[in-house]
């Protein structure tokens, strides 16, 4: 049993630079080399699947969750260590962040970012402290940093928030801030 658990919060499309899906598979095979868990959204499609794969070739275990209407959309991935169906995407949200000590994001769009953003505030309101990172791929994630810089310098929010996510900008990186 792994004893460190991350939470991958990721595209289940592959976006169009190659590069992403690059740092899924380099993310996926650290895992493994680190005797970390993946935990992630349990589709076999888009940067989701490259980092499953990865991470099971290396022989990590890999924690899936995925709600009943996502199952054939995002391909769901039986094969895991741990394949978890839920009702609703809340449930899913719920039990990925349960299950994890850390929190990634990867490249990816409304979803990702909803992940994000709803792990962001639970650590705003004090309900967990557990590491948010963005992996920012070739810069992905600038144009999100910038807009919480604005948030706060517009008053909505303090400047404690910014200090709550760490921006990496690859996998190495990444493993180095969780070692």
């Amino acid at each position: 049993m792994s004893t460190f658990s991350l939470c991958v919060y990721c595209g289940a499309r592959p976006g169009s630079n190659p590069a992403y899906m690059a740092a899924a598979t380099e993310l996926g095979a650290a895992l493994a080399n680190a005797k970390m868990r993946l935990v992630y959204g349990a589709g076999d499609v888009g940067i989701m699947g490259a980092v499953a794969r990865a991470a099971q070739s290396g022989g990590a275990e890999t924690f899936g969750v995925i709600p009943t209407h996502l199952v054939d959309m995002e391909v769901g991935k039986t094969d895991l260590s741990t394949f978890v169906i839920t009702e609703t995407m809340h449930e899913r949200k719920k039990v990925m962040f349960m299950n994890a000590d850390a929190v990634v994001v990867l490249p990816g769009g409304a979803g990702s970012l909803d992940e994000f953003f709803e792990a962001l505030t639970w650590r705003q309101l004090g309900l967990h402290e557990k590491p948010i990172f963005l992996l920012n791929v070739d810069g992905y994630w600038d144009p999100l940093r910038a807009l919480m810089d604005h948030v706060v310098a517009e008053g909505f929010a303090d400047e404690t928030l910014l200090s709550f996510v760490e921006t990496v900008p690859d996998v190495p990186s990444l493993m180095a801030a969780l070692a």
